[in-house]
């Protein structure tokens, strides 16, 4: 995901989720968030589109087609998933992996167009069982600015620079893991193409996880140069792998499921002095600090959290060179989630307002800027989930467990407010380890347990089968 590490809940054990447990929506599996943001909690009743345990879809015989087909191409699978993992690359530059990925597709029968939003790939199979959706199925490719520090045969030893400074690169939120599954998912449905209705689009994105300078994200980039016409998808499904889920267990929600991100500048100017004579300047690093407390009323104070929850925080604090010397600025950084659009516009007008009025009333000028691609917020169709919720309780039985909201960020929400979009969770934490003590994603120590891919294929197949009536 974006930008997010996943913690396990507290106290979450892998034996809490065992054939004939209690209601999934009674166990809170996601206790944490995204380098910069944690779990928070929605009204029991502001997503009670489906149950607590959805009924399971009727199981067909093409289900066991499909699920021979993964058996026969998991080894493959996994090959794929190593191999990108020891070549890792940054969003926007996924030459090697696209390259890879495009021969493949072509190889297969897909139509494929390189090159979308710098190195994506949208590649197109039509169907020989007759009229039926455009299923569009996505995976980032992207890496991450982390050095790995796990001990694999094939963990990345590759180093670049970021942000100044000489880092590792590694697939630390298992990006890798979703483009070997779709990779493998791409071709079961090539085989069986001809019993296949409608169309299958497959959207290999980069940059999901940003870049650098405020850039448009690569889900952003890719719905402005056509991805999502000719044709237009009647729904968008993602998968993402996450350590805080047990291997073998899935994890979904309708309606508001990831926050908007927002990322801010606040930059307070004073009049530069001498620190022992603070009455000749502007002290800009006072104003800052003032501003720094009040602003987190606007969450605590001006926010009704019942009905959807927020985070403001204030993430860099810069301000000085010296300590005898008042400086003539103060900078601070900070990052806005939420997940009601009416309410991010709001709190972002909120943050401009207090920071220009206490700069004004001590003699200082505060301006903020807000960054120009932030995140919408990933919202569930509810129609759509309750569907293929009904798939996954047939898949994995009480394994697939309704998870809460989560203030980490996608930029899978720029697909899902185009066409009525489903991003689920993957569990890829080892039986006998517990999810809350596992190393979450964006952590160097994040591993992943390969049987989980296996999970993830059945999941993109039968969902794929159920929503197009594949017979």
């Amino acid at each position: 995901m974006l930008r997010i590490g996943l913690r396990a809940a507290r106290g979450f054990r892998a034996e809490d989720v065992p054939a004939g447990a209690v209601g999934p929506a009674r166990r809170t599996f996601l206790k944490g968030a995204c380098a910069c943001a944690g779990l928070a909690f929605l009204p029991r009743n502001a997503a009670a589109e489906i149950g607590d345990a959805p009924v399971p879809a009727p199981a067909r015989p093409v289900h066991d087609v499909l699920d021979a087909a993964a058996r026969e191409v998991e080894a493959a699978m996994i090959a794929w998933r190593r191999d990108i993992h020891a070549n890792p690359e940054l969003g926007n530059q996924e030459h090697r992996t696209a390259a890879l990925v495009a021969r493949h597709l072509r190889g297969l029968g897909y139509e494929v167009r390189e090159g979308v939003a710098h190195t994506g790939i949208v590649a197109l199979l039509k169907g020989g069982g007759g009229p039926g959706p455009v299923v569009a199925l996505r995976a980032d490719m992207d890496a991450l600015p982390v050095t790995e520090e796990v001990d694999l045969p094939f963990a990345s030893k590759v180093r670049t620079e970021w942000g100044g400074q000489q880092v590792g690169v590694m697939h630390a939120c298992g990006h890798d893991c979703h483009v070997a599954i779709l990779m493998a998912a791409a071709q079961v449905l090539a085989a069986h193409r001809a019993r296949l209705p409608g169309t299958v689009k497959l959207l290999f994105q980069p940059a999901e996880e940003g870049v650098p300078r405020d850039g448009v994200s690569g889900a952003q980039l890719m719905v402005e140069e056509g991805a999502l016409r000719d044709p237009k998808p009647d729904m968008v499904l993602a998968l993402h792998v996450m350590s805080a889920l047990p291997v073998g267990s899935i994890g979904y929600r309708p309606g508001p499921t990831l926050a908007a991100s927002d990322r801010f500048t606040l930059r307070v100017t004073g009049r530069q002095t001498h620190g022992a004579m603070p009455w000749n300047g502007v002290d800009p690093i006072v104003i800052g600090a003032a501003i720094v407390t009040a602003l987190q009323t606007v969450v605590s104070r001006e926010t009704d959290i019942v009905r959807s929850p927020a985070v403001l925080t204030v993430g860099v604090f810069r301000g000085g060179v010296r300590n005898n010397i008042i400086p003539q600025q103060a900078e601070m950084e900070g990052t806005l989630r939420t997940f009601d659009e009416a309410q991010r516009q709001r709190i972002r007008r909120r943050v401009g307002e207090i920071a220009e009025s206490i700069a004004a009333g001590m003699n200082g000028k505060a301006e903020v800027t807000w960054g120009k691609h932030g995140y919408p917020s990933v919202r569930n169709d509810a129609g759509l989930t309750a569907r293929s919720a009904q798939t996954l309780a047939r898949l994995v039985g009480d394994r697939a467990v309704r998870v809460d909201p989560v203030m980490a960020s996608e930029d899978f929400s720029y697909f899902s407010r185009e066409v009525p979009g489903f991003y689920y969770l993957v569990g890829i934490t080892p039986p006998g380890t517990d999810p809350a003590n596992a190393a979450p994603n964006h952590s160097p120590r994040f591993t992943v347990d390969e049987a989980g891919l296996m999970t993830g294929l059945r999941a993109t197949l039968h969902l794929v089968a159920d929503v197009t009536g594949m017979a």
